[in-house]
């Protein structure tokens, strides 16, 4: 039995969709989420849906009962680590014999704030003894595909990333690495540094969205404090502007950059290109 936490978020849904693709009968799926009826398609499917909220631990027993296999969807930052440990000790009670979690490229080495539940998480996992997985996400291409609509309108992609490298993927990529390690046997107790196979400037994600769209998009480079004031200036919280802004500062440092391959490697496919992304993007 296979658990997918978080099933109806993004990611979540991509990895069940992957499972099922790669022949997993149904019935041996668990998509725990915190709103079921949201998965009732899957339910329709044979997948099995169960509840699992993060701030409610009794949920959590019933999610992982029978599970030899989890992956932990990271939850949104604000009480995450508490969460996150909620779930590593429902996995552990249940005797789940391999555990994945969805941390952050270069966790045990970046100073990116973002990164600190992350590093927390992992900690925990690894104290707990579950023979674990890691799988440390680079940044998402839709992170920005999803806000063409304001950047076409502006004509810009602000930032304080400067020249910094970000070795983007799409959501179905790692979600198809997370299946992969869900569905054979690999080592444990290993982190993958995950990321595209080519990694972007900000400069050429503009220049490319510049060509597709026909509409002039720069990117604009702002110092580290100005783009965090002018993301509040947007109506952003200031704690989340202040997060996204050091996100930046760090993507300057390289932090999001990563050249193990370890993406394609597990995929078994070259990662989405940055033209395809781009595209993806624009018809949605």
């Amino acid at each position: 039995m296979i658990v997918v936490t978080g099933a109806t978020g993004h990611l979540g849904r991509l990895v069940v969709e992957d499972l099922l693709e790669r022949g997993v009968p149904a019935g041996e799926i668990v998509a725990a989420a915190r709103t079921p009826a949201k998965a009732a398609d899957l339910a329709a499917r044979g997948v099995q849906v169960r509840e699992a909220d993060y701030d409610r631990p009794e949920t959590l027993a019933t999610a992982f009962a029978g599970a030899t296999k989890a992956l932990l969807v990271s939850s949104e930052p604000g009480n995450r680590v508490a969460q996150h440990r909620a779930v590593v000790d429902a996995a552990k009670a249940a005797g789940v014999g391999l555990f994945a979690y969805t941390s952050i490229v270069n966790a045990d080495t970046t100073r990116m704030d973002l990164a600190a539940d992350h590093k927390a998480t992992e900690s925990a996992i690894r104290e707990s003894g579950l023979p674990y997985v890691f799988l440390r996400n680079s940044w998402y291409f839709e992170n920005y595909t999803g806000q063409f609509a304001q950047t076409l309108q502006n004509g810009a992609i602000l930032g304080a990333a400067g020249e910094g490298r970000i070795s983007a993927a799409s959501r179905a990529d790692y979600a198809a690495a997370a299946a992969a390690v869900l569905t054979t046997d690999g080592p444990t107790g290993v982190a993958y540094e995950l990321g595209g196979d080519v990694a972007i400037t900000l400069a050429e994600l503009a220049a490319e969205v510049t060509a597709q769209s026909g509409t002039q998009v720069v990117y604009r480079d702002l110092p580290v404090a100005e783009f965090e004031k002018t993301l509040a200036g947007f109506g952003m919280p200031a704690p989340v502007a202040a997060l996204f802004a050091d996100v930046d500062a760090n993507i300057a440092r390289g932090a999001l950059h990563t050249g193990t391959g370890d993406l394609s490697r597990l995929s078994g496919r070259p990662t989405t290109s940055l033209a395809d992304a781009v595209a993806a993007g624009l018809k949605a």
